[in-house]
Order: C-alpha cells, then structure tokens, then sequence
C-alpha cells in the first residue's frame, strides 16, 4: 500500500495571506509556500522533501522549521 499525504496551513496577517502546504505521493512530495496580497498571487516557491523528512511525516512526528529553508523576496507592494 503506498502512503499518500497531503495537508495545508493558512495564515493571514496584515492583509497578507500565506498558504504552507505538504503533499506526499507514492513516496514522493514537495513542500510549497505561496503569499497572496490583495487577492493575487505574488510568489510561489516548491522545494523537495528529503527522505528523512517523509519518514518523520509517515510516522506523525511534528517537524519544527520546516519550511524555513524555502526562501522568499520581499515585496514592495
């Protein structure tokens, strides 16, 4: 039986939402930041999950910064 997860995270501060979200797939994901600003989408950023990180997923353990290492511009709007 293969594992398939997903799961997503809103936040809105400021006006500003952002969507963190995990999808895992026949032992394959990705993690994904995306910021809207009033209504539009302004970055979106993807990145791959490590083994490690899939394992600790599977078994249900928290994972504290893991998003930390997808990087984003700052705006001027």
């Amino acid at each position: 039986m293969t594992f398939s997860y997903v799961n997503s995270q809103t936040s809105i501060i400021g006006g500003k939402r952002t969507i963190r979200k995990v999808v895992i797939r026949n032992g394959k994901g990705y993690k994904s930041l995306c910021t809207y600003k009033n209504g539009k989408k302004c970055h979106n950023k993807k990145k791959h999950l490590g083994k490690v990180e899939i394992k600790m997923i599977k078994m249900g353990n928290f994972i504290p910064n893991l998003f930390s290492d997808i990087k984003t511009r700052k705006n001027k709007y």
